[in-house]
């Protein structure tokens, strides 16, 4: 019979892949987590830990496998190029590993003695303290001379053990010998052949180490090129050259046999935080501070760059789906906004919005993009800048940019400075095809309607300008929205929810509702086009009759944020409670929710937005038929991708996969901007079958016996199953999305 899978949210993307210091295979083929290097493609990821992963290393006995080691405790062997967990807490010889445990509020580094034993699982007993109070961050210890010692680096002291003689030796710095110095380690890497052990410094200067091996006749020579601190060291594996990185983006080449010679290769695009070679020194891999890993060829020329999801200050702009390319549009680097395909976990572009150099100084006003809008057609996107410097007043630019069908991208066509005289809260395009229009709502009192002219001259572009510029009583106003057809827009000004009508610019109506400031309006759409719907400060869920000019129904809810599905009637609530978020879709029509969600994910949920399928599902269950059209992605405090489950038939369990990959492959090479459609789940079995080594399967007349129960219907299966997300989110967690679905778990592989 078929597995009924319970409904959960599991890791879909935009992870934080900069997160460790990345490796490269042997053949420089691949680097972890799993990743071509000559065509940046992802390939797969190693799934099987409950935690967060903190470290990767390749087998040094088998080039073809790797180590993982988590922060659940467990250590694991992988076979990287099939996915497939060979042993968890074992290799197949007995020898030492080390990690970094935590013990109170020290971490410790700790040999750990893997026995033989030809168990998937086993236990490890024996453990050792190797060094008692080392830092947890990367790059913080080191092994040099082929394993003979380790150095570690914590604030002022750098310690070496020696094993053969198991002592070691520590090496204190003051904090400060000259004015401006900052001599604290950041960093360290030992020399492979040599006795040699080069440090970063917070300052920027690297120290070379030697005659380590006692405590009295050490001598260090000092290197200076970095004006920040020095975030990573790396030598080559023959020792001929040291590599370091840091905030200014430069990778920078040095001669061990000459160290006052050094070679750069400039202009990497952000702050390098990591350094690995490849092991024959052909490869060199960089990781960078806005998610970004870079391959470079013998540090010479940039041959590839894996771009995650890049992580800003914040995201201002909300989330917007590009009506043409169906990427995610947010905050990116400094300056810019990025497209992010979510079905393919990847970067598409970055479109530079403020085109100014950004310079990385702590403490310096520089423009940021706070608003961005489409139109319905994806032909023009508008975008708000601003800069408060200190002691001065706010500087704010309103830019228009045209889609051009050449380049595929957009090209700017109108710059507005100071289109308001305080901060704009609000930017939306009308989506009647009558007229290209954009409103823009401020805290200086009013609302403008920005419209697109012809000019004068027949072979110019058309232009931006201001055609109306309204208000209330004084007011402030905070939201906006336009109806479906354009024909109605409602602005929220404080308590009072006026509508006009764009045609005339003549107010039509205001909204009585009980008391707070609204601080989201949004209409329905559709069959429920006559509503509007608001949520105040209040706690109160309100919905209007437009027809009638009154109060259709509220609801005291505590609603953080509302959403509505462009393809359907649909709306989504989200609703803070007691540190968790709560979910409800309703149509404003009926008073009963399509769907709630308690305890949906811990945090407020801070944006959202519902992302159309390029191929609608089919979907008998009312509950479920919400899903059919869009998939719905929400970004909350903790910042956690999480994804709708599969459902889990026989051959999901032996295969122990959960994504048709070389389906998902295919798709990518036709339709680079397709979203995943998903085929029915026993067409996702086979396929997974036949692309299953042989050697990892069961017997044939096992697995056609499992098939042909897995083809029968439970009677109970017309449930839904419902299951509290429990997130335990770690600090470091990267800025990353959630999408979630929730269906009969027979239908659960269609979605």
């Amino acid at each position: 019979m078929v597995v009924h899978a319970e409904i959960r949210m599991v890791h879909r993307g935009g992870s934080k892949i900069n997160f460790r210091e990345p490796v490269i295979t042997h053949d420089s083929r691949y680097s972890v987590n799993v990743y071509s290097t000559s065509t940046e493609e992802y390939v797969h990821d190693l799934q099987g830990h409950t935690d967060l992963v903190t470290g990767v290393v390749l087998n040094p006995s088998n080039h073809l496998q790797v180590y993982s080691c988590s922060a659940d405790g467990t250590v694991r062997l992988w076979d990287f190029t099939d996915a497939i967990l060979i042993k968890s807490v074992l290799i197949t010889a007995s020898c030492d590993f080390f990690v970094v445990a935590q013990q109170n509020e020290l971490f410790q580094l700790v040999a750990v003695h893997l026995p033989h034993s030809g168990d998937q699982e086993v236990e490890a007993r024996e453990l050792s303290a190797v060094l008692c109070d080392v830092s947890h961050h990367p790059g913080a210890a080191s092994f040099g001379r082929e394993g003979e010692y380790i150095a570690a680096v914590k604030g002022l002291q750098l310690e070496v053990f020696f094993f053969k003689k198991q002592k070691s030796y520590r090496f204190s710095l003051k904090s400060g010998m000259k004015k401006g110095a900052k001599n604290a380690f950041t960093c360290v890497s030992c020399h492979p052949k040599e006795d040699c052990i080069a440090t970063g410094h917070e300052d920027g200067k690297i120290r070379m180490w030697r005659n380590f091996n006692q405590k009295k006749e050490y001598t260090y020579s000092t290197l200076h090129w970095h004006h920040g601190a020095v975030n990573t060291l790396c030598f080559t594996p023959e020792g001929t050259n040291l590599l370091s990185g840091g905030i200014e983006s430069v990778l920078v080449h040095w001669h061990y046999t000459q160290e006052n010679q050094k070679d750069f290769l400039p202009r990497l695009g952000a702050a390098i935080t990591h350094i690995a070679v490849s092991p024959d020194g052909s490869l060199f891999c960089t990781s960078h501070s806005d998610n970004k890993i870079t391959i470079i060829q013998s540090c010479v020329k940039v041959s590839a760059v894996i771009q995650g999801l890049v992580k800003g200050d914040g995201v201002w702009t909300n989330l917007i789906i590009d009506p043409r390319s169906k990427a995610l549009v947010l905050n990116g680097k400094p300056g810019h906004l990025q497209f992010y395909s979510l079905h393919h976990d990847k970067q598409l572009y970055n479109l530079d919005i403020v085109q100014q150099e950004y310079i990385h100084e702590e403490g310096l006003d520089q423009f940021e993009v706070v608003k961005a809008a489409f139109d319905a057609r994806g032909d023009w996107l508008a975008t708000v800048e601003e800069r408060r410097k200190k002691g001065a007043e706010l500087e704010i630019n309103l830019k228009l940019w045209a889609y051009d069908e050449l380049t595929q991208s957009f090209v700017l066509n109108t710059t507005v400075t100071a289109p308001h005289e305080d901060r704009i809260t609000a930017m939306f395009f009308s989506p009647s095809p009558e007229t290209t229009m954009l409103v823009t709502t401020s805290l200086d009192g009013h609302f403008k309607a920005w419209l697109l002219a012809d000019h004068s001259d027949a072979n110019a572009e058309g232009f931006w300008a201001c055609d109306f510029v309204g208000g209330y009583h004084l007011l402030k106003p905070g939201c906006c929205s336009f109806s479906a057809d354009g024909s109605l827009l409602s602005v929220g000004f404080q308590e009072v929810v006026t509508v006009w009508s764009p045609a005339s610019w003549e107010l039509l109506t205001t909204l009585s509702q009980p008391p707070g400031a609204i601080r989201d309006l949004c209409f329905g759409r559709l069959s429920c086009s006559k509503y509007l719907l608001g949520a105040s400060t209040k706690n109160q869920l309100c919905c209007w009759n437009l027809l009638t000019c009154s109060l259709e129904w509220s609801t005291p809810m505590d609603v953080s944020l509302l959403q509505t599905d462009p393809l359907s009637e649909n709306i989504a609530a989200f609703c803070s409670q007691s540190g968790s978020s709560d979910l409800f879709v309703f149509k404003p029509s009926e008073p009963r929710p399509l769907y709630s969600q308690k305890a949906l994910c811990t945090g407020k949920v801070q944006h959202a937005v519902f992302a159309p399928r390029d191929q609608m599902l089919e979907s008998c269950e009312e509950r479920t038929q919400w899903l059919n059209r869009s998939q719905l992605y929400f970004l909350t405090q903790h910042m956690l991708m999480v994804d709708d489950s599969v459902a889990v038939t026989p051959f999901y369990l032996l295969l122990g996969k959960h994504r048709g990959q070389q389906l998902e492959k295919q798709e990518a090479l036709t339709n680079p901007m397709a979203e995943r459609t998903q085929l029915p789940q026993g067409s996702i079995a086979i396929k997974e079958l036949l692309h299953t080594p042989a050697h990892v399967l069961p017997s044939a007349s096992f697995l056609c016996a499992m098939f042909v129960r897995s083809l029968l219907i439970s009677s109970s299966s017309a449930r839904l199953y419902t299951v509290r997300l429990e997130s335990n989110s770690d600090p470091l967690t990267f800025s990353t999305f959630c999408y979630v679905t929730f269906s009969d778990p027979l239908l659960s592989t269609l979605l």
